[in-house]
């Protein structure tokens, strides 16, 4: 049984829905702000900070990997009919530059392909991601 759909829950936006919308609950964590929402598309704005360091010092990779998850997810979201809801199949990052502590990126997600049951999006920070959605639908 699929879980809760997303058009029920307070973070949920539609493409004709302008800002601000809360952003995902994961975006208390890892300080990502909403700056524009269209339909199969998402940028936020994100913030690392010293709660983000992975044992070497600098940012985790894990919060480039959470951040262009959310972003590439909501992208997905935009192009979901009432009652639909998704889940990452796989997300794909490739690490192209080092990232810094309180400092804020602009974070892109955009659809590249909506098929009957996959999106396929892009997303973009210091990290190139792809990801892939399978789309639920209620019985």
């Amino acid at each position: 049984m699929p879980g809760p759909s997303l058009s029920d829950t307070p973070f949920c936006f539609l493409p004709a829905q302008s800002l601000p919308f809360a952003g995902p609950p994961i975006s208390e964590t890892m300080y990502m702000d909403p700056d524009l929402v269209e339909e199969g598309q998402v940028v936020f704005l994100a913030t690392a900070d010293e709660r983000h360091t992975n044992p070497m010092g600098g940012v985790h990779g894990g919060s480039a990997a959470t951040v262009l998850d959310s972003v590439t997810g909501c992208a997905t979201h935009t192009m979901l009919e009432a009652g639909e809801s998704y889940g990452t199949t796989d997300l794909n990052i490739k690490m192209c530059r080092l990232l810094s502590f309180n400092n804020t990126l602009r974070v892109e997600g955009q659809v590249i392909n909506t098929g009957h049951n996959l999106v396929i999006t892009d997303g973009r920070l210091y990290a190139h991601a792809t990801a892939n959605c399978m789309v639920i639908r209620e019985s």
